[in-house]
């Protein structure tokens, strides 16, 4: 995608009708929301680009054109906002051709421009890259959680998570049109993306409570072309299932899916124990094996289907213009799916909301949540072996075996409760390659 937001390749068509959400609550149930999932396609380029800094820098500074936000450091700790879109469109809002709509189970063409898939976000995965770049952890944030939006245009000021993009994507666009008509559609849609960005990146930091360094955004067709370059994924279900949905027909245990399964195996709600919350699981078990690929089976040494990611990247990912990819692929080598954990942020409860199902959440508990795993307070261990040593320092070592006593008969202090990632209830535990590729629901 070029920094205006023009591609050449895709023709001008007329501006799908905006999105209904009444009418898109209804068609989100009926044809599934396909952005689950659509994230980690921009994670997976992520992690690829880790692995080919040797074909320079050109190819990769393809990737990225939105200045939506100020980037921060490329190098070193950071945090990373990773966003799939349900949309059935190309980035100017072209609906996609009937025979890549119908290969993808995404519905009609009439249905997109009936406002079917839309611009929310259903897919939201924040993580944080220790320093170093050998470790990471990441938090899934669910599509229907309850929230204030932040940066946002237009007179929604609250409601799901997921739709922070759409709304101001979709007054930015019009306040555009209105006051420069004569301005190309591309560009158009452009703006209207970065209004977006800006809006779903603001409103994460204001319920996690942490600053956002990058983020990466990707569309539905990207995320089936680049399944199509990798070949598929290798992925272990704890349950056999059969969705007609989402095309979900898989049997227990461990297999590998193609490209359009694994679309269904990112896609699928509907029969699972937890619905979108074990969806969340899923796409965090899409990323572990990506990982887990790119590693084991060669793929960083084949040339070919880099190139080709790259390809997929420049068309279908966004990122924000000052993320050196370049620079950010020096420490991200050594990162294993071993040190990949990701979680799901807790819900309270389920709700509805001015009509709509939604998830009850408590914000000064998630905030807690996400500081405390991002940036870990040293164990009282670490904090009492400092205080030996600067003790002893200080004081000599003839009184070291006092002090370890009178620091011995402190209780260690437990975390408050709204410091712990739960393992139970409908979000359930932390996913993790450290064995493999996870099972999930």
């Amino acid at each position: 995608m070029t920094g205006d937001g023009s591609q050449p390749s895709f023709p001008e068509a007329p501006a799908p009708i905006p999105e209904r959400r009444s009418a898109a609550n209804t068609a989100r149930r009926t044809v599934l929301g396909t952005g689950y999932g659509l994230a980690c396609v921009a994670a997976a380029v992520v992690l690829i680009v880790s692995g080919f800094s040797y074909l320079g820098v050109r190819k990769i500074s393809d990737i990225g054109s939105s200045h939506a936000i100020v980037s921060g450091p490329s190098i070193g700790a950071q945090n990373i906002l990773l966003m799939g879109l349900e949309s059935r469109t190309y980035w100017n809002g072209t609906i996609l051709p009937p025979k890549i709509l119908a290969k993808l189970h995404a519905g009609s063409a009439q249905a997109v421009a009936d406002g079917t898939g839309g611009n929310d976000t259903n897919t939201l995965i924040l993580i944080h890259i220790f320093a170093g770049g050998k470790k990471a952890v990441g938090f899934s944030i669910p599509r229907d959680d309850w929230v204030n939006f932040a940066a946002t245009i237009g007179p929604q000021q609250v409601g799901k998570i997921d739709q922070a993009y759409g709304v101001s994507m979709f007054f930015r666009e019009q306040q555009v049109v209105t006051h420069h008509p004569d301005m190309s559609r591309n560009r158009v849609a452009f703006l209207g993306n970065e209004a977006g960005q800006a809006a779903a990146v603001a409103t994460v930091e204001q319920l996690t409570g942490v600053h956002i360094d990058h983020f990466a955004a990707v569309n539905l067709y990207g995320f089936y072309e680049l399944a199509k370059v990798l070949g598929g994924i290798n992925v272990c279900l704890n349950h056999a299932v059969d969705d007609p949905y989402s095309g979900a027909h898989f049997p227990a245990g461990y297999q590998h899916l193609n490209a359009q399964q694994t679309l269904a195996f990112v896609r699928q709600r509907h029969g699972l124990p937890n619905g979108d919350l074990d969806r969340t699981h899923r796409q965090q078990a899409f990323l572990d094996s990506v990982l887990l690929q790119l590693h084991q089976d060669g793929v960083l040494d084949d040339l070919t289907k880099i190139q080709a990611m790259l390809t997929v990247a420049a068309n279908y990912v966004i990122t924000d213009a000052g993320w050196n990819l370049f620079d950010f692929a020096s420490e991200m080598r050594s990162l294993t799916s071993a040190h990949l954990t990701f979680y799901t942020l807790p819900i309270t409860g389920y709700e509805t909301i001015d009509g709509q199902d939604a998830n009850a959440v408590n914000p000064a508990a998630l905030k807690t949540i996400v500081h405390n795993a991002f940036y870990p307070p040293a164990s009282s261990a670490s904090r009492r072996a400092s205080s030996r040593r600067r003790h002893s320092a200080s004081s000599g070592a003839s009184d070291l075996s006092a002090f370890a006593a009178s620091t011995a008969a402190s209780p260690t202090p437990s975390p408050t409760p709204s410091s712990v990632i739960p393992t139970s209830g409908p979000q359930g535990g932390p996913v993790s390659g450290v064995d493999g590729v996870p099972c999930v629901n």
